[in-house]
């Protein structure tokens, strides 16, 4: 087991090979009786994929998908969604994904501001989806075509691998587009090459980050974040993409039992997801089974969660390595591998990218110092799609003056002694919530987007309800209830960039300067409780909690939440709660009562007498299942 690597500034030359064979090169070469993909009930071996993938590729030849055209993906994790992803590579074509999670308005907004030359949905879709209502009319509009999937996976073209023949395409070919939350108050586009796509392939396996020999992966990350490239890549070289859906990967009960009976040997994961996953992991034999490879990124790591994984790590049940990288760098740009005696730390450079740590006049600063990072290299993306100017402003001329390019992340950083970076924060108005990067103008634009909304500012504190939490303050320019702008944010942005907290203020503070004075910004204070209603003579006020399941779910919301009083009627989430807490009110169901409550269940269920109510059903449901047959309880 590789347990440290050496840390030194790697020159930017990629790997020997690396990006030089093509992924599907790689693919076309793996056992065609391999497992490829397992989701659900549903499996396929590489020859079936490639068949599968193949066939997918010469329907949309036919429609004259080819090399840099743009095929937007609106599908679920699943086999589906591998399928199409690798039948459009095989086109020649790059895949646009659209997770299907994400806001209408944001999904269509996707596919217009790519220029997507395909929309391909589930089956059933398009029936209902508003994001799908412009297909009919497309000619008309200018929209792209859609497809559903199983037009192009239930052809009457029969299966043969030997129809798998991809087309050739050019190292600098696009492979992928992903967006990021934008600065301008809108998301923005990555425009990935296909041999950047490669070379992430062969550093995870040079570096050992990717042990040798077929894995069993984790696909965990939404499709439309770049953690997800860092995972179907793995199937390339001849790993089985296991599938986790949204229920199991928002609960770590059942992510830690799909571990064990899926055998992954890799899952990438989020420090805020890994802390409460490891109080679930199922035990495991390291001379057996072998670690469980934790990939963590996409914030950082707190000490105590450092601490858990190094004495995990030094038992022998995981390998765990911190990851960092902007999308625009490939996905990931750093790798420290974490063990005991360190404290948090991001690593070292991966080979095929150069770091630069310079100052405001772009002038190296010495180790020990404070500098902002910037990457270049093979693995630097094309740029932003149709922003020219975008893209000069953030990828800038490299100090080389070879012609290279290097990206200004805005990330603040510190060399160590030995090479390895720490991770200092944001330089500018971008937040990592949740393992998302978010740009604080985006939601505020979305904020000032309400018709009664005059003007809006954000920040991401770290005492909302306990946690780091989004909070929105705004001038409003008539009235306006907090459930109407509630409802107008999430139609609008993904559920992790929806503040926890939208506070109204008369007005704001500005420095001296004329500027925002965000150091003013009031600190937020939980929505006040809910009246209590009229009680009568000895008896309970209406909304007050009654029966020994309402009274302990209202404790244990009190302690997630951090209120002192919640009524029957409360909404979970109106009170600031979202996924991360939810997760913990279902480990507090738990241990109170037993009760293995799905996170999805909590999304069904808001208000407290209507969980309390279906709670109520399970244990009842758990007690008909111990009685003898032919007792009545």
């Amino acid at each position: 087991m590789t347990t440290a690597h050496p840390y030194s500034e790697n020159t930017g030359t990629a790997p020997a090979g690396a990006g030089a064979a093509d992924l599907l090169a790689r693919l076309a070469a793996v056992p065609a009786d391999r497992p490829a993909v397992v989701a659900g009930d549903r499996e396929l071996t590489f020859g079936e994929l490639r068949a599968e993938a193949g066939r997918v590729a010469r329907l949309l030849a036919g429609r004259g998908v080819g090399p840099e055209s743009v095929v937007a993906l609106s599908l679920p994790r699943g086999a589906d969604l591998v399928v199409a992803l690798i039948g459009t590579l095989t086109a020649g074509a790059a895949y646009l994904p659209v997770d299907p999670a994400l806001p209408a308005e944001r999904r269509r907004y996707l596919v217009e501001d790519s220029a997507a030359d395909l929309l391909i949905v589930a089956d059933g879709i398009a029936e209902t989806e508003t994001e799908t209502e412009a297909g009919a009319d497309a000619a008309a509009s200018g929209g792209p075509d859609q497809v559903a999937v199983g037009e192009l996976t239930s052809s009457a073209d029969p299966l043969a691998e030997d129809g798998f023949a991809p087309v050739p395409v050019d190292a600098d070919g696009l492979a992928y587009v992903i967006y990021t939350s934008g600065s301008t108050g809108l998301p923005k586009g990555v425009e990935v090459s296909r041999g950047s796509a490669s070379a992430l392939l062969a550093e995870l396996e040079s570096e050992g980050i990717a042990a040798p020999g077929p894995g069993r992966v984790g696909w965990n990350a939404s499709p439309s974040f770049d953690a997800s490239v860092q995972q179907w890549v793995r199937l390339c070289r001849g790993d089985t993409l296991v599938m986790i859906d949204t229920e199991t990967r928002s609960d770590p009960a059942l992510l830690a039992a799909l571990i064990g009976d899926r055998s992954l040997t890799d899952l990438d994961i989020t420090p805020s997801h890994a802390e409460p996953l490891l109080e679930h992991l199922p035990p495991r034999d390291p001379a057996a089974d072998g670690p469980l490879t934790l990939l963590i990124g996409g914030e950082a790591i707190s000490p105590a969660l450092w601490g858990r994984l190094a004495e995990l790590v030094d038992k022998g049940v995981l390998r765990a390595v911190n990851l960092y990288g902007p999308t625009e760098c490939t996905v990931d740009a750093t790798a420290g591998w974490i063990a005991s005696g360190d404290g948090p730390h991001i690593g070292a450079v991966l080979p095929g990218l150069r770091m630069r740590l310079l100052d405001d006049e772009l002038r190296p600063v010495a180790d020990g110092e404070t500098g902002e990072l910037y990457l270049a290299g093979p693995r630097v993306a094309r740029g932003y799609r149709r922003r020219p100017g975008l893209t000069a402003e953030r990828f800038v001329a490299d100090l080389s003056a070879d012609g290279s390019r290097m990206y200004r992340t805005g990330d603040l950083c510190r060399r160590l002694p030995d090479g390895r970076l720490t991770y200092l924060g944001r330089a500018d108005g971008q937040v990592k919530v949740r393992g998302h990067r978010v740009e604080l103008y985006e939601i505020e634009a979305a904020v000032s987007g309400h018709a009664a909304v005059a003007e809006a500012a954000v920040v991401l504190r770290d005492d909302v309800n306990g946690t780091a939490g989004l909070v929105a303050y705004y001038r409003a320019s008539q009235p306006v209830t907090e459930a109407a702008l509630r409802e107008h944010l999430t139609a609008t942005l993904p559920g992790y960039m929806v503040p926890a907290v939208l506070m109204e203020v008369a007005r704001f503070a500005t420095t001296p300067s004329g500027k925002l004075d965000r150091a003013a910004l009031p600190t937020p204070v939980a929505a006040a409780p809910v009246a209590d209603a009229a009680v009568p003579a000895g008896g309970p006020a209406a909304d007050e909690p009654t029966g020994p399941v309402e009274e302990l779910i209202a404790r244990v919301w009190a302690q997630v939440l951090d209120r002192p009083r919640i009524g029957a009627d409360d909404n979970f989430f109106k009170l600031g709660g979202h996924s991360l807490l939810a997760i913990k009110l279902v480990a507090g169901v738990r241990r109170e009562l037993g009760v293995s409550l799905p996170v999805k269940t909590v999304y069904a269920h808001p208000r407290l007498r209507d969980l309390a109510g279906r709670i109520e059903s399970m244990l009842d449901a758990r007690e008909a299942e111990r009685q003898p047959a032919g007792v009545s309880a």
